[in-house]
């Protein structure tokens, strides 16, 4: 059987969302400096449990053709890879063959509260193509939900939702200063199940798992499992680190590899979304591939680094700055450039209309070229 990257997505009534890569699993010692608290997390538990919520999502399923099969233009291999489904099998859910058409369909995931006025941080793929969200406190509580914004790169959410008192609240952490070996513990609601909590340390950082461009995820081998999704990673102190996202494995179930989107990058998002519910990043305008260990060769380097650009597109910001195909870029902004997604980070990173500089090699001379950004989303759309 083939292992597949599952998204730890919302558990649906009868199908669930995944994605799919492969990588490895490197695990290193707990630190002394994290070691579990005496006594355990009950503490630890009973303060942040409060703030993650569990968070119910009804969408409406695409109706079946009236021969029960699939919908024209349907991308069935597609669905199939997704949901790690070997040819020919397809789930029975809302709107497939052997269901009504247009029955809803219902799924949850997992969120934290970051506000005392009602913002909550979940994944997008959680409440990806959802007519209603609702929002499960700890206490009972339930309360509907509007999503600010979404950005399907990073699979984070924002969502907002009317109290009629402060609501409480976990805080970040910071992902940068975590170390391998450091213990953490994951908290959601796996299968639907609500407030479970798990614990273990963190397995490896700056994972990519094919899941987008932006892929630097921290690996755990805390359980997460199928409903994890959007629930918050704590360090030690009560602080949140990551957003649990992904799992690794042959059948949907935890197997100890997990991952999560570092909480510097969730407040990046999420400040972004909060201002006008959109993402704007930087836009370069270039298509760029990885150096050859050929051409490292020739340069007299000892391993392959920098991103070499493959093309350039008309009227872009590389264009007007007079980068070319074959350009070796080294570094932008003061960052350096040792494989593409340096590159692509780095660019996104910066707002637009932003002037930056890029130093590049080309035909063995160094150059520094002045570059101002344009908006990603308007090349996106």
């Amino acid at each position: 059987m083939q292992t597949k990257i599952h998204r730890a997505p919302r558990v649906a009534a009868t199908v669930l969302a995944a994605a799919l890569a492969t990588t490895s699993l490197t695990v290193i010692a707990p630190s002394a400096a994290m070691a579990v608290p005496v006594g355990g997390y009950a503490d630890l538990v009973a303060k942040v449990s409060p703030a993650v919520v569990y968070v119910e999502v009804t969408a409406k399923a695409a109706p079946a053709n009236a021969e029960g099969q699939m919908p024209e233009g349907f991308p069935l291999e597609e669905f199939q890879r997704r949901f790690g489904l070997p040819p020919g099998m397809m789930p029975d859910m809302p709107g497939m063959p052997g269901t009504p058409n247009g029955q809803a369909q219902q799924g949850v995931g997992s969120g934290f509260v970051i506000s005392e006025d009602g913002l909550i941080v979940t994944n997008q793929h959680v409440v990806d193509g959802a007519e209603t969200v609702r929002i499960k406190f700890a206490d009972g509580t339930t309360l509907d939900a509007n999503v600010v914004g979404t950005d399907p790169l990073t699979d984070i959410a924002l969502l907002n939702v009317d109290a009629d008192k402060p609501l409480p609240t976990v805080k970040f952490g910071n992902s940068d200063s975590v170390r391998v070996g450091d213990e953490v513990i994951a908290m959601g609601n796996p299968f639907g199940l609500g407030g479970t909590v798990t614990s273990g340390i963190v397995s490896a950082k700056a994972r990519d798992i094919q899941a987008g461009p932006f892929d630097d995820y921290i690996q755990t081998d805390a359980a997460i499992n199928r409903g994890n999704s959007g629930g918050p990673l704590f360090n030690a102190d009560g602080e949140v680190i990551g957003m649990n996202t992904a799992i690794f494995s042959p059948d949907g179930g935890s197997i100890g590899i997990g991952f999560a989107v570092p909480s510097q990058m969730v407040k990046t998002i999420v400040d972004d979304i909060k201002d006008d519910g959109k993402i704007d990043r930087g836009w370069l305008g270039v298509q760029i591939k990885p150096m050859s260990d050929e051409v490292a060769s020739v340069l007299g380097y000892d391993a392959a680094k920098g991103a070499v650009v493959e093309s350039v597109m008309p009227d872009s910001p590389a264009a007007k700055a007079g980068l070319k195909s074959g350009d070796i870029v080294l570094s932008f902004a003061g960052k350096p450039i040792n494989e593409v997604r340096d590159l692509t980070r780095a660019v996104a990173g910066e707002a637009p209309d932003t002037a930056a500089q890029i130093e590049l090699l080309r035909r063995g001379e160094r150059l520094t070229l002045d570059v101002t950004l344009a908006n990603r989303s308007a090349h996106d759309a």
